[in-house]
């Protein structure tokens, strides 16, 4: 069964699993004791300090090992704000970054302090000098991911990072998606990682400080890790991630070539036999390995399952996959397609021949489904006699709302207009994106009774 999900989690690899079995023979031992088995297990932790660090591009004595990404995030960018508060109460960062570097902003801003958040293009990145523009006096601490883990689109961490360190402002990256891939370019400050992105045990996150950074670590003060992660160090889990991150590094230039060719299939043959969809995310700067995709007429929720059921393993940041209504935040910020989202993230040693069955079970799949939603199947009706429409899909969850202004477009003349009444919160950002897929034009947004009034004229 072909598992394309690598980016929430990959499979452990082989050099992991090693690693991690001879490690709970010899390191189960207290890393700080002075006997015997405590000196075996700090030769093993400092080893796995040395290879995490080389791959990173740091000094040992500059990393330390949490918990989890998630973990190293929080405690990141709580240390640095701290350890900078004299400057300021100010954060900024990019509108795709992960969830938790987004939580955690709100908590700073609900404890008094602000942040700022850059916007993206439709490729997904941010422009440098937007976030320039975002740095002020007060700034204590910027963000931004090296990549993104639901579109792939790489961020140009190396032009920010000159930009921050000139205003004198910490850099911390997220680089829990790229690290498996090579080391972040740039004068970055801080940078966290996360062992099951690329293929090391659960439970492991790293988190580097460059030396002369101002950090103040957060809650009771610990005594392993430099202070920064306390609690009794999972010594079998952290070797087993090292050791897993420099031998995906050792793989990482040829796999990433026979990767990026078969995302390049998957990108060119979804537009060609799936019709209506859109591919997101930066054709050129992005990750060798992920493709994400957005197809019209299809609730996600069914997509994945019936993709599941064909026994592909893929991922969505629709909207219609969560009961919340809430499309993805990246895919919201870039202002693109979210209804019917697919994102397909191939794991190493991917085969060609599992690509192409995908390739084949795709176009059918997204047919069966939105047959199943009486969606159109064909170009729009010849125009009636002028009119303007209303059509009501209060209610009524994604896909429904286009695919009722799809029905219903060719109903109107050109220059004409339907109005769609909707209430859910993936409309404001699928009906634009429909009106841009089908070149009409996209009024704008009216308040209603029940949720918002969609204007859309047609055009052709």
């Amino acid at each position: 069964m072909p598992y394309f999900d690598a980016a929430s989690a990959a499979p452990l690899h082989p050099v992991a699993r090693q690693a991690l079995l001879a490690a709970l023979d010899e390191g189960w031992a207290d890393p700080a004791r002075l006997y015997r088995e405590g000196r075996r297990a700090r030769l093993l932790l400092d080893a796995a300090r040395e290879a995490a660090a080389d791959a990173v591009g740091c000094r040992p004595d500059e990393l330390v090992f949490t918990s989890s990404g998630t973990t190293a995030v929080h405690a990141g960018i709580a240390g640095a704000l701290s350890g900078r508060r004299r400057v300021g109460r100010h954060l900024a960062l990019s509108a795709v970054e992960h969830s938790s570097v987004l939580h955690t902003a709100a908590a700073h801003e609900a404890a008094g302090g602000s942040f700022t958040e850059v916007p993206v293009g439709r490729s997904g990145a941010v422009d440098s000098a937007a976030y320039a523009g975002a740095l002020r006096p007060d700034t204590a601490l910027a963000c931004l991911q090296s990549a993104n883990h639901e579109v792939g689109t790489e961020q140009p961490v190396a032009e920010v990072a000159a930009l921050c360190a000139d205003a004198g402002v910490p850099l911390l990256v997220d680089a829990a998606q790229s690290l498996g891939w090579g080391p972040v370019a740039g004068r970055w400050s801080l940078l966290t990682g996360s062992a099951h992105k690329w293929g090391g045990p659960a439970g492991v996150g790293l988190l580097a400080v460059r030396k002369g950074v101002r950090f103040a670590p957060q809650g009771p003060a610990g005594e392993r890790e430099s202070g920064r992660a306390p609690g009794f160090e999972n010594l079998p889990a952290i070797v087993a991630a090292a050791a897993s991150l420099r031998a995906v590094r050792d793989e990482a230039a040829a796999e990433a070539v026979r990767l990026r060719a078969l995302v390049d299939r998957i990108r060119s043959v979804v537009a060609e036999r799936v019709g209506d969809v859109e591919v997101v995310g930066d054709p050129e700067r992005r990750l060798p390995h992920l493709v994400t995709f957005s197809c019209l007429y299809v609730d996600g929720e069914t997509l994945l399952h019936e993709l599941d059921r064909h026994g592909f393993s893929v991922s969505s940041g629709s909207s219609c996959t969560s009961s919340t209504l809430e499309p993805s935040h990246v895919l919201k910020a870039m202002g693109v397609l979210s209804e019917g989202n697919v994102r397909v993230s191939l794991p190493a040693g991917t085969a060609e021949a599992d690509v192409d069955r995908f390739l084949e079970v795709l176009p059918r799949v997204v047919a069966e489904v939105r047959e199943r939603l009486g969606a159109p199947v064909s170009a729009p009706p010849s125009p009636a006699p002028a009119r303007s429409l209303v059509v009501d899909a209060l209610g009524r969850r994604c896909p429904i709302p286009v695919i009722e202004l799809a029905k219903v477009i060719g109903e109107v003349p050109v220059g004409a207009t339907v109005t769609v009444l909707a209430d859910d919160e993936a409309a404001r950002l699928d009906i634009p994106a429909w009106c841009e897929m089908r070149e009409q034009e996209y009024v704008g947004e009216e308040p209603a009774d029940r949720g918002s009034a969609y204007v859309v004229r047609r055009l052709s």
